[in-house]
């Protein structure tokens, strides 16, 4: 915070910081068991409040756990008691821990509770045992004094909700706290970016990949510029896990370049509003490519620049090289979706067509990983990614390295991150003509040649597609196939349905 002082006669101005982020040392940690505070004469006393610098950043609520009414709603429900009485003990606070004795979880000051997640790791090596107590794995893994700076510091981010009822808009502000294997996969991402940009760290990477029998980034070399592959499940909270990397790593890289790569526009749009709603953290605005010549502009500088293009845009005007933007070092790209095969190195040759999509020849083309790689050669690439690598998938490591960090389904059940997924296979035939059969054939050979500007072309054959698929004979049988199956399940459990479909 800004302060003013006199020295010597003179007005001089300066930062006193509130906290010493980089020495956990020399900060001074209190924890307070049942303080008591006073407000508005409402006098309440939270069960313990851990203080930093004076400053309470920390309430935990614990309920007695022989109490069979004591819950881990109950103590939810207590904080919520205290925010609306004595909102000032609020005001500085970063996180809230909740308990029964059984159950531990933290969240933040604005989490509903669902939101509300367990801390599984005491170390961040492996995962706690079931034997173990929740609340003793929190305190260890999460309070602990370098943990809980990294957490205020790194792994908090701020967004603005809208909602709408009848004519009246209101916005509120939603605080997001990281959940533990965003924390960890963040920092072990952040070290193996250091590592591959030979930049000396002295972070430690800890679970290992190797524990699920995968290939680990611990093996490659120094300087190699290859950050490896983050594969964290659909629906785990990866696009905010790419915020804090980047929040962070934009302080260890003395100003770096940060390019945010994704293959379609829809993606690129969501990922960059995730990203415009945490420019505290990021220090900066992002900023999206508008077209080829503006990539080009921004990746030109000197430093700095948080940057979102699709990977389209890397496309060279003519021929197969394309030009060098910058050979600066501290340039990281991120990839989203990083197991997609458009981000290979190898030539193809495939048919070269006028605009009329007559054949004029044949023309060699790569993968958009090569056209990075031209642009940005000492650029170092870090991939995330919802879904595994397949074994055959030579691309992927050859562009990003091995894995970093791994979150599979199943343990994002069990932490409640995600729901189950049950499949249940329906058939609805095509009745195909023979041009229809020819006309899939077609289709079934441009995608196999992954050329994306050729896919792109492709669209008007996907429409004609879409008109057999969507045949009106087709969707009546389906229609009652969704209407039949609903009613059947509506009998059994109440619920929701989402139809998903290849367009409107």
């Amino acid at each position: 915070m800004p302060v003013n002082y006199t020295q010597d006669g003179n007005d001089r101005g300066d930062r006193v910081w509130l906290v010493d982020f980089n020495n956990p040392d020399n900060n001074e940690f209190s924890i307070i068991n049942q303080l008591t505070v006073v407000e508005n004469d409402i006098n309440k006393r939270p069960d313990i409040v851990l203080f930093i610098n004076g400053l309470p950043l920390v309430v935990i609520e614990l309920k007695n756990p022989t109490d069979e009414n004591a819950t881990i709603k109950s103590a939810y429900q207590q904080l919520q008691t205290y925010k609306a009485t004595i909102p000032s003990l609020f005001i500085t606070n970063a996180i809230l821990v909740i308990s029964d004795g059984l159950e531990a979880k933290a969240g933040s000051l604005s989490a509903d509770l669902s939101r509300f997640m367990a801390w599984k790791s005491a170390d961040g090596i492996m995962l706690a045992s079931h034997l173990v107590s929740q609340l003793e794995t929190l305190i260890k893994g999460m309070l602990n004094q370098a943990t809980l700076l990294d957490l205020i510091r790194h792994f908090i981010v701020f967004e603005k909700s809208k909602t709408q009822e009848t004519d009246i808009t209101s916005i509120k502000t939603i605080k997001k706290l990281a959940a533990y294997h965003q924390y960890y996969a963040v920092n072990k991402a952040v070290e193996s970016t250091l590592r591959a940009t030979a930049i000396n760290a002295d972070l430690v990477i800890k679970d290992d990949p190797i524990n699920y029998g995968l290939p680990t980034v611990k093996n490659q070399p120094e300087g190699d510029r290859k950050g490896g592959v983050i594969w964290h499940t659909q629906g785990s909270g990866k696009s905010l896990s790419m915020v804090f990397y980047a929040g962070k790593i934009v302080q260890l890289l003395a100003n770096p370049t940060i390019l945010v790569i994704t293959d379609r526009n829809d993606l690129d749009d969501q990922l960059f509003d995730t990203f415009a709603a945490s420019k505290q953290l990021l220090r900066q605005e992002p900023i999206q490519a508008d077209d080829r010549q503006d990539l080009k502009k921004l990746l030109k500088v000197a430093s700095g620049g948080v940057v979102f293009t699709t990977i389209q845009k890397f496309q060279p005007d003519k021929g197969n090289v394309y030009e060098t933007l910058s050979e600066r070092q501290n340039i990281v790209v991120i990839a989203d979706e990083a197991h997609r095969t458009q981000y290979g190195f190898q030539a193809k040759t495939i048919d070269d067509k006028d605009a009329q999509r007559n054949v004029i020849g044949k023309k060699v083309v790569y993968g958009f990983a090569k056209y990075m790689r031209d642009a940005l050669p000492n650029a170092t690439y870090l991939g995330f990614t919802g879904t595994p690598i397949e074994n055959t998938d030579i691309n992927t490591p050859a562009v990003f390295g091995s894995y970093v960090d791994i979150y599979d389904i199943s343990q994002a059940v069990e932490d409640g991150a995600t729901v189950k997924i049950y499949y249940e296979s329906r058939l609805a035939k095509i009745n195909l003509s023979e041009e229809g059969k020819k006309l899939i054939k077609e289709l079934d050979e441009d995608l196999a040649k992954q050329d994306l500007s050729d896919t792109q072309k492709a669209k008007v054959k996907w429409t004609q597609l879409e008109a057999l698929i969507g045949s009106d004979a087709r969707l009546k049988n389906i229609a009652q196939d969704i209407v039949t199956h609903f009613e059947q399940r509506q009998t059994v459990f109440e619920g929701k349905a989402m139809i998903v479909a290849m367009s409107r």
